[in-house]
């Protein structure tokens, strides 16, 4: 019986060793060695390989490792030289965050440009000096839709039509709804120039008038401010050039008088108005 069961134990020795053991010899100082060493395979994982890829109908040659693409550039919106009510509307949003700081002319200038670069370098985004979907989406993030004088603010709107009773004869038709000043005569429009009105504390008077008193270097002496090209209609209000309104635009008010802001323009004017031609101030 003891016979059977070495042999048993024996058989199963011989068996583990066809599968990696081996029988160790005697020792240094002739004891025999253990009967077995059991040598386990290295299972260390090794690291994962980058993604491949085959072409269609490749078999099954070796694979290739996929490359990302590049991510694509922003489209670029506008840039240096454009023009139009969509570039008024981008400066007056700069306007807005403080990187411009005069009215927007709705003209891409350097100015705009510098502005764009700056805003860019301040948010991280790539300093191009262009607006790209990119930074008009931040600058939008950050600004509210402006209103039609913030996008006029220094002037450049357009007129409206002019009231009926400025089609005859010689007319300064003044309106407030486009803050506009047409010069007609005989129903044709001579020329066009933004103006500004009182504020509603001291309101423009609305109405037909004449132009009584013209003074090329007049001085209020209600305010003591300078009102050159003075065209007097209306008790103290007058048509006259204004610095205020030049270096502030809408976002200042008169004290009641139709300020024009281009000088030269105001200039040619007052020498073709004469004492008598009518004035209309109308919505």
């Amino acid at each position: 019986m003891g016979k059977g069961v070495a042999g048993l134990a024996a058989a199963a020795v011989l068996a583990g060793c066809a599968t990696g053991c081996k029988v160790q010899p005697a020792g240094a100082d002739g004891r025999p060695g253990s009967p077995v060493r059991i040598e386990v395979p290295d299972r260390t994982p090794s690291p994962p390989s980058a993604p491949t890829s085959r072409a269609p109908g490749a078999g099954r040659g070796p694979a290739t490792a996929v490359t990302p693409p590049a991510p694509r550039p922003a489209r670029v919106l506008w840039s240096r030289g454009d023009s139009g009510r969509d570039i008024r509307e981008l400066q007056a949003r700069l306007r807005q965050v403080a990187w411009i700081f005069h009215g927007p002319t709705g003209t891409y200038d350097e100015l705009t440009e510098k502005a764009v670069r700056g805003f860019q370098g301040k948010r991280g985004l790539p300093v191009t000096g262009r607006t790209d979907t990119v930074t008009w989406q931040r600058l939008l993030g950050m600004t509210r839709e402006p209103g039609r004088w913030e996008l006029y603010l220094m002037g450049g709107q357009p007129a409206d039509a002019p009231d009926a009773r400025c089609r005859t004869g010689r007319v300064l038709c003044i309106s407030k709804s486009s803050r506009t000043l047409r010069w007609m005569i005989d129903g044709r429009t001579v020329s066009t120039m933004p103006v500004r009105f009182g504020s509603e504390f001291t309101p423009t008077r609305e109405g037909v008038f004449k132009v009584y008193w013209k003074s090329r270097d007049h001085v209020s002496t209600l305010y003591d401010s300078p009102m050159p090209y003075a065209m007097f209609f209306s008790g103290g209000q007058a048509v006259h050039y204004s610095a205020d309104f030049a270096a502030r635009g809408y976002a200042g008010a008169s004290h009641g008088c139709v300020n024009v802001r281009d000088e030269a323009a105001i200039a040619r004017l007052f020498e073709q108005v004469r004492n008598g031609d009518k004035v209309v101030v109308h919505w």
